[in-house]
């Protein structure tokens, strides 16, 4: 059986409580990705274009800091990395997780909460950034997507 990993970064708490519902109606750890430098509410300001996270997201090559690191990536198979969607992509903070690791060999699903934004470039970006990983299955959900709706689309991964 493969070992199962939910990674998620939630700027308010939306992302993740629906993390915690998959990785517990999965049986999968669940590990926050948390930025080194806190986001103050200024900072998630998408409407001042001088936010913090307005001016990562101008810059692809912006790479935000982690607070803490998985120990050994290496135990697990599948990865679900959760995110919400900022500017029709995943943000910065989730490229520079996926640079952080050797995803050579596992399968990445990436899953995303949003207003209303469809996940935009985030599968092909994070393809990108993990290229010997299989990289699929990306996908939004609603905040309160039910435990067994998540099991039911993580299956296909499992």
């Amino acid at each position: 059986m493969s070992r199962v990993l939910v990674a998620y970064f939630s700027a308010s708490g939306v992302t993740a409580g629906l993390a915690a519902r998959l990785a517990k109606e999965i049986g999968a750890d669940l590990f926050a990705i948390e930025p080194a430098e806190p986001y103050s509410e200024a900072d998630l300001d998408w409407h001042n274009q001088n936010s913090r996270s307005s001016v990562e997201m101008k810059d692809t090559n912006s790479r935000p800091a982690i607070s803490s690191k998985i120990a050994d990536m290496g135990l697990y198979d599948v990865v679900f990395v959760g995110f919400p969607i900022w500017w029709y992509r995943e943000p910065s903070i989730i490229d520079t997780f996926m640079e952080s690791y050797d995803f050579s060999g596992k399968t990445v699903v990436p899953f995303a909460t949003s207003g209303g934004s469809a996940m935009g470039s985030s599968e092909s970006n994070m393809q990108n950034l993990a290229p010997d990983a299989r990289v699929t299955g990306a996908k939004r959900l609603a905040a309160n997507t039910d435990g067994q709706t998540l099991a039911a689309w993580a299956a296909e991964w499992l």
